[in-house]
């Protein structure tokens, strides 16, 4: 399958989140160095790219680099914080260039958890004019939530929240935190149990199932997944053998993800759990997360695989 192609052209932002995976180092990416990577990107076949950082509204030629995205054949996204998309101009300039699909980062509809998240004292603000813009200019917006210690007892409220503000929002991304990741290795306070989260991620999940509306989960082993098996993001990679590409301003570079990156830890109870084959288990077992939290569950793997084939 052609791959989903990831290019990171600003590692400076305008927050500064607890968790943050890709914080600033500084670097820009050039425009000559884009265009060569979008040119890669279209030659290999890829669907689309998706834009990001750092925050990658802080790169200047950011329309002029979506309406060339555009042109070389490749649908462009966008995930951002939302602080410089609140500014209605400067989000019908990416709109006009071509953009018509963001992913918007919100770690909490409560103020004052948000800010602390982000580091920001107003950016729940910014984000709901952004919810706002993209409305009226006719953006879809997915929600890219981080699970963590602070917001693992309200995710639920979270979407609710979402979808008053912003109706047209059909499509959510969880993904539990990651402690190795730079800025979160530096406050393991905000590193969740599984059992921290499990409740409210059901109520979100079955919420958002139950308004039609679509969501992912990663790094959340499925025995935490219940029902919702088939919404697990490296479960629908291994079933349908997909992969990334992705450019990192960093000595990382270019890399492309494939089922190796997307395997975990695994304990004895994992080996007489009917799903073990298709699930990824558990991010950093033994470490942050504990092994003592997962159990075996009996679902049958081919209903879990024919509705990761039959979903949208």
């Amino acid at each position: 399958m052609a791959e989903l192609a990831y290019l990171q052209v600003a590692r400076i932002c305008n927050q500064k989140c607890v968790f943050c995976s890709n914080p600033a180092n500084g670097r820009i990416i050039s425009w000559k160095e884009a265009v060569t990577l979008i040119d890669s990107f279209s030659d290999a076949g890829a669907p689309g790219v998706i834009l990001t950082g750092g925050e990658p509204t802080l790169f200047e030629e950011l329309p002029r680099l979506v309406a060339y995205a555009v042109e070389r054949g490749l649908t462009p996204r966008l995930i951002t914080n939302g602080q410089k998309t609140s500014d209605l101009n400067y989000m019908s300039s990416l709109a006009q260039a071509g953009l018509g699909h963001m992913h918007l980062s919100v770690h909490s509809c409560r103020p004052e958890v948000q800010a602390v998240l982000a580091s920001k004292a107003d950016s729940l603000e910014h984000i709901q004019r952004s919810l706002k813009n993209a409305s009226q200019l006719g953006i879809r917006v997915d929600i890219n939530t981080v699970i963590n210690k602070a917001n693992a007892g309200h995710l639920s409220e979270v979407v609710r929240w979402v979808v008053e503000q912003a109706p047209h929002v059909k499509h959510f991304v969880w993904n539990n935190l990651d402690p190795l990741m730079n800025q979160a290795s530096l406050n393991p306070e905000i590193v969740p149990r599984l059992r921290d989260f499990e409740v409210e991620l059901h109520k979100a999940m079955s919420w958002l199932d139950g308004t039609g509306r679509t969501f992912r989960v990663e790094r959340v082993p499925l025995c935490f997944m219940s029902e919702f098996a088939h919404r697990s993001t490296e479960t629908r990679k291994f079933v349908k053998d997909e992969s990334r590409r992705i450019y990192f301003l960093d000595e990382k570079g270019l890399r492309v993800q494939g089922r190796p990156s997307w395997s975990y830890g695994k304990c004895a109870r994992c080996a007489v759990c009917k799903l073990d084959p298709i699930c990824a288990g558990l991010y950093q077992m033994g470490v942050y997360y504990s092994p003592e939290e997962l159990c075996p569950v009996f679902t049958d793997p081919a209903a879990v695989i024919r509705r990761v084939l039959e979903d949208r």
